[in-house]
């Protein structure tokens, strides 16, 4: 008798409540996404180097007296379009070329139009006056979070020195990346 009281409430309960949250007025509820561009080095990817950075940068240290050929595999996380400025710092290096000879995407949540969509060039920086290496492009990840393997496009970017300078000479590259709105 009791288990077919509660099975009645049960029931009772089950019918009204849903007509009684009919009646009432509805709920919106509004959110946004910040826009976010995430920028880290690909796991080992700098022999002898010094790494820092978190967020949106990335500065690496190496010393001279190595190879005239530095190769730094950038990950790049975003879910709106970016831009990298790459600055080149050395006492004693010269840099003759900064490129792009390689771009792969890590995973199935990578925009399929972003290996096509990405544009390299250089600009002036406005403190320095001296050139920026920039890289640009649309959004990137379409899900996981700012640690998922398989969300990130992969810019290997290759910088080549005129000469290689001495053992104790450092060489600094300073990668800093930034939302970019697609819409005017």
């Amino acid at each position: 008798m009791m288990l077919k009281r509660r099975l009645l409430t049960l029931i009772a309960v089950g019918v009204l409540v849903p007509a009684g949250v009919k009646a009432q007025n509805s709920v919106r509820l509004t959110a946004t996404v910040s826009e976010t561009v995430a920028l880290s080095l690909a796991p080992n990817a700098i022999d002898g180097g010094v790494v820092s950075g978190g967020g949106n940068t990335v500065r690496i240290t190496v010393f001279g007296g190595k190879s005239p050929v530095i190769r730094v595999p950038l990950l790049v996380r975003s879910n709106i379009g970016f831009k990298i400025s790459a600055v080149f710092e050395s006492q004693t290096a010269i840099l003759s070329e900064l490129l792009v000879p390689d771009v792969q995407a890590t995973g199935r949540l990578v925009s399929p139009q972003i290996v096509n969509g990405l544009h390299t060039g250089s600009q002036l920086n406005p403190d320095t006056s001296q050139p920026l290496f920039v890289v640009s492009g649309p959004r990137v990840s379409y899900g996981g979070t700012l640690t998922s393997p398989n969300n990130a496009l992969q810019i290997t970017v290759l910088i080549r020195l005129k000469q290689v300078p001495p053992r104790e000479s450092p060489i600094h590259l300073t990668f800093s990346a930034t939302p970019v709105s697609q819409i005017p």
